[in-house]
Order: structure tokens, then C-alpha cells, then sequence
């Protein structure tokens, strides 16, 4: 297997944030919080965003080695969704479902409170908190960093054409239950949507949606990564459902692949469905992909058709269960 591509690997762990520097060394973060999201600034990426459940957000402006917390403006400590857009834009998503907009790199937050205002808020709900919500991801367009996308944990995937000001409600057909939205650069107004309710995509930003899954056995997706260099070329996670995805006495999960309309198949090389959780995905160079799970770290180098295990000295005392996040820095 060839050199890693990344010079840091930002692993959202149960108890902490673990960093996997260059050289494959580790270093543990935020120990003692519940990292659940992490962001790059991609114009400066040593300027890194960590949202947490229980400690609010943090912010770290040298690479992950030191942190501060900078979410004194919004008002709920669940931080469950960050991203930042390529002006420097960061968004942070919370629980219960509110965003939070800031221009000064997290000194002073925008409330965006039209989201909330949208007719099927009422309806928001997450299963296994049910008199509750979250925002679970934000996606910015490429083309265009003002055309937000935000994914509720449960409820609607959302668009706002205006940075976040004013929003459109879900569209019919479109994913209920959206856990990762991912873009392309070289794909216009292209989405998909790896979904509580299966694979979804859209080829008009949105508008219109249609629905997957043949050749998956699974229909619970949770992770999802396109090809840097090819936008055909996409792998999601999945499971049989929440509990096989989350509870490690029912894991059961894995990752598959498709190249453009064609059916998806199974990756190979990676550790037996039975015993193995649901994995985040993440690619930063043409061909190359990553994942990690309760399994360990895993990489392929040929656009996710078989994978290989990188060989990590994880500290003790890491809680490598189900990685809420994994994110590459270039």
C-alpha cells in the first residue's frame, strides 16, 4: 500500500478527538467530550472546527493541536453538524434543530431562524429521541457557496439559496432521513444522499429526486464519499437498519459501490458484515478512499472496489466503537 495521502486524519471518536498525523502517530483531543462533527476551512486548513454533544463547539487554529471553544453564541451545547465554505463561512448545526451562521470564525453567531420556521419543522423527529431533532449534515454547493443544504435527523433535507436567510421546505419523493449529502465539483447541481431511507439523487439541486439501492441488501445508509477525480464513482455505508448500524451486539454493516447508473456491489477486502458498525467515508485524491469503524482504519486505492487495513497504533483509553466522523485533511 502506498504512502497515506493526507497529512492529518480527523477521527470523531466516542470520548474523544482522535488525530492521526503524518507517520500514522496519534494524538488524543478534547478527551472527556463527545466529538460528533468536524470541519476543515478549506482556504486555510490548519483552521479546524469540532462540534461536540455535550461540551458545544470548538475551534483549533494549528492543525488540531491546541483547541479553544467558540460557540458562546449559540445557545445549545449539542453541536452536532460543522462545515465551513471556501469564503470561510461557518455553519453549525445543533440539537434541537437550529443553524448557526458566523463571518469571524466562531467569535459572533447568526441565528438562522427561518429553518426553523419552515412547515414540516412541526414534524421533525428523531427515533430514538422522538420529542427531539438535530441537523445532521450541511452541504454547500461547490459552484455556489451560498446554495446551503442541511439534512434533519428525522425529517426533511432542506435548501437555502441565500446563505442560510430564507429556506425551501423539502421537496416530495426527496430523502426523509438524509445522514450524508456530498457534492462534486465537476457534477452541477448533482447531489447525493445516503439516507435512513435508502440512496437518493438529484441532478437538478434538488428539485427532483430518484431513489437506488438494487444491488445493496441493506437498506440503511449512512456514509457516503464520491470519487475526487470521477463523480460516476460513488461508496456509502449500510446496514439492515439502526440497530444492525449502532448497537454493537447487532453489528452488522459494510461498504458499497456504483460507477454511474449501474448496480452497486460490495466492496472487498474489508473485515466480515457480522461484528462491524457503520463506518463514515471520506476521499481526498482521484481513486483513493478511506473508512473507519470498530474494525480499525481502511484504505483503497482503487476508487473503493477492495480495501486494505492502514495499520494504526490506537492510544489506549480511545473509544474506536462507531466513529461519528472522518475527516481528511489535504
Amino acid at each position: 500500500m502506498s504512502k497515506q495521502n493526507f497529512s492529518n486524519a480527523y477521527i470523531a471518536a466516542s470520548n474523544a478527538l482522535a488525530v492521526l498525523r503524518e507517520g500514522r502517530s496519534v494524538e488524543l483531543q478534547l478527551v472527556g467530550t463527545r466529538p460528533v462533527c468536524v470541519a476543515i476551512d478549506p482556504s486555510r486548513p490548519e483552521r479546524v472546527y469540532c462540534g461536540t454533544f455535550d461540551q458545544g463547539l470548538w475551534y483549533s487554529a494549528d492543525a488540531g493541536r491546541s483547541w479553544e471553544p467558540v460557540g458562546a453564541g449559540i445557545p445549545h451545547l449539542a453541536v452536532t453538524a460543522v462545515a465551513v465554505n471556501e469564503r470561510g463561512v461557518v455553519y453549525a448545526g445543533t440539537e434541537p434543530g437550529s443553524l448557526y451562521r458566523s463571518e469571524d470564525g466562531g467569535r459572533t453567531w447568526q441565528d438562522l431562524a427561518a429553518l426553523r420556521a419552515l412547515p414540516s419543522a412541526p414534524t421533525w423527529s428523531f427515533p430514538p429521541r422522538p420529542e427531539t431533532n438535530h441537523v445532521r449534515w450541511i452541504t454547500f454547493d461547490p459552484q455556489a457557496p451560498e446554495r446551503v443544504y442541511v439534512a434533519i435527523e428525522a425529517g426533511a433535507l432542506v435548501r437555502s439559496l441565500d446563505g442560510g436567510l430564507t429556506w425551501e421546505d423539502r421537496k416530495p419523493g426527496g430523502p426523509y432521513d438524509t445522514h450524508t449529502l456530498v457534492m462534486h465539483p465537476q457534477a452541477p447541481l448533482t447531489l447525493y444522499s445516503a439516507a435512513g431511507d435508502g440512496f437518493f439523487l438529484s441532478e437538478d439541486g434538488g428539485d427532483r429526486w430518484t431513489a437506488s439501492t438494487q444491488g445493496i441488501p441493506y437498506h440503511y445508509l449512512w456514509g457516503a464519499a464520491v470519487d475526487p477525480g470521477d463523480p460516476s464513482i460513488l461508496v456509502v455505508s449500510a446496514a439492515p437498519s439502526p440497530m444492525h448500524a449502532h448497537t454493537e451486539a447487532a453489528a452488522e454493516a459494510t461498504l458499497f459501490r456504483r460507477v454511474g447508473d449501474g448496480v452497486w456491489q460490495q466492496a472487498e477486502g474489508l473485515p466480515q458484515p457480522k461484528g462491524t458498525l457503520i463506518s463514515p467515508v471520506a476521499a481526498l485524491e482521484p481513486s483513493v478512499f478511506y473508512t473507519i469503524s470498530n474494525r480499525g482504519l481502511f484504505r483503497s486505492e482503487d476508487s473503493g472496489q477492495t480495501w486494505a487495513q492502514v495499520p494504526v497504533q490506537w492510544p489506549a483509553g480511545l473509544e474506536l466503537k462507531r466513529p461519528n466522523a472522518l475527516v481528511l485533511a489535504p
